[in-house]
């Protein structure tokens, strides 16, 4: 069972994934009316929200794009920092719609940052617990009940952060999109390809938190399920 959803999920994932690059390479060709790159709308976007402490990058690799809270950089992938369309509009503003989330403390963001120490100690304790097991953990004495608690705790620890995280990351698409809208740099056409490329992005986001779900689901099962 776990095998075969680790399966479907992979797929899902992946088909989501190629779904996204063809989306941001389609919407690439495009050049933005409003002629201004990834790295000047990121800039434009934080002064516009009286945000200056926060720089904005440029980091190698494809889609790589992220925001930084701890030392507080707007991280761009080339495409996105050079780019001049739709596409690199649509993801810059998104991650400056975290450095504004984190700006103005937004609830679900802070949630998830204060997780983040807690979900990576529960993914180490599950992996310990996992080879544990796989090694002869019940054999050396340790109850199933209390293998099966760990191992639940743990996972539902690391499936809370992928669905805390959903939020964050729709607030932030919604922020980027009526921000470029309002402030004019995408015309009609444009806001439609920005929105459907923000969409997919989100959808990755949605399969990793269904993954979570059923992989919890199954460890429940396997361990507290009617075993007679």
């Amino acid at each position: 069972m776990i095998i075969l959803i680790v399966i479907v999920f992979a797929l899902l994932g992946f088909v989501v994934s190629r779904k996204l690059k063809s989306k941001f390479n389609k919407y690439s060709q495009t050049a933005l009316r409003a002629n201004l790159s990834g790295k000047e709308i990121a800039e434009l976007m934080l002064a516009d929200h009286n945000i200056y402490d926060v720089k904005v990058l440029s980091v190698e690799g494809q889609l790589t794009d992220h925001y930084n809270p701890l030392n507080k950089t707007v991280n761009l992938s080339p495409d996105v920092y050079y780019g001049r369309n739709a596409a690199a509009a649509a993801v810059a503003a998104h991650e400056c719609g975290h450095a504004v989330q984190h700006a103005t403390s937004y609830a679900w963001l802070k949630m998830r940052s204060a997780m983040v120490p807690i979900q990576n100690v529960s993914g180490k304790i599950l992996n310990v617990v996992l080879i544990a097991s796989l090694f002869g953990g019940f054999a050396l004495g340790f109850p199933y009940e209390l293998i099966g608690a760990i191992v639940v705790g743990a996972y539902g620890v690391m499936t809370l952060f992928t669905l805390i995280t959903l939020p964050v990351e729709f607030d932030a698409s919604n922020r980027a999109l009526a921000w470029v809208r309002d402030r004019n740099i995408v015309t009609t056409d444009e806001y439609a390809m920005s929105k459907d490329a923000l969409k997919w992005a989100a959808m990755t986001y949605v399969v990793a938190a269904l993954a979570a779900l059923a992989t919890l689901a199954y460890y429940i099962m396997v361990f507290f399920g009617n075993r007679d």
